[in-house]
């Protein structure tokens, strides 16, 4: 029996910088529904999950899933860990390709890339996150839902509940990473794709305003940089904003 895969994406309403931030209007439609959208297009998963927090707050987010045919699971909002290892339960996943509510313009090609490239390889977690090449916000993260089990059951440090994959990365000698790298054509390690600030939102509606009427809402990477060499002036909009670490 083929593996189960499931997109499992963060999603909630409590955003510091940005508060409401994945419901917000992209061209007619909320960032969410531009993720789903894209998520939906890829060739490689079984299905999707919108894993959110029981925060009343939270509430609309569970509302749009529902009225937009996505599966939603709803857990706690700081411990992130233990929301993603039973949405991808609660889904009957085999495989989980993590993703963060925040990123409207993320390539499906990419993830498909991704989703392969972690089947075809012996690896305990794949990313393009780790090592920056790939735009922030084109990020992929693919690992099987036992592993990430096993270190929810034995793991109580702060920082792991809270970025979900922490644990991974820092202990080497425990799990194999893949780290896939941009080829030079999409290398641009600061080019902010994400939605974290005013500025990137308004730095996303630019995009999808110059490249949907030629080229649809699903438009990739290399589309969109070639966009940004013609139009250097809108990577500018949102370039001074700066991400947080995870640790």
């Amino acid at each position: 029996m083929a593996d189960r895969i499931v997109a499992s994406i963060e999603a909630r309403m409590g955003s510091s910088r940005l508060p409401g931030k994945v419901l917000m209007d992209i061209h007619g439609k909320p960032a969410l529904a531009r993720l789903v959208d894209r998520l939906r297009a890829c060739r490689t998963q079984t299905d999707i999950v919108v894993a959110t927090s029981t925060d009343p707050r939270d509430d609309a987010i569970a509302d749009w899933a529902q009225a937009y045919g996505v599966a939603v699971f709803r857990g706690s909002e700081e411990d992130v860990l233990d929301r993603v290892v039973k949405a991808q339960a609660f889904m009957n996943s085999d495989i989980v390709v993590e993703i963060t509510g925040d990123c409207p313009l993320l390539d499906p090609e990419i993830i498909d890339l991704g989703v392969e490239s972690f089947l075809a390889n012996s690896c305990d977690i794949l990313t393009n996150a780790r090592i920056e090449s790939y735009p922030a916000g084109t990020d992929v993260q693919v690992y099987r839902l036992a592993a990430l089990q096993d270190v929810a059951a034995r793991i109580d440090d702060p920082a792991v509940r809270e970025h979900v994959t922490l644990y991974f990365y820092e202990n080497p000698e425990l799990y194999r990473c893949i780290n896939i790298l941009a080829p030079a054509s999409l290398r641009w390690a600061g080019l902010r794709c994400q939605l974290d600030y005013a500025e990137d939102l308004q730095f996303i509606r630019a995009v999808y305003a110059e490249l949907m009427p030629h080229h649809g809402p699903l438009f990739g990477l290399p589309v969109l940089i070639d966009l940004l060499k013609r139009k250097p002036e809108l990577a500018e909009i949102n370039s001074h904003c700066v991400e947080k670490a995870a640790r």
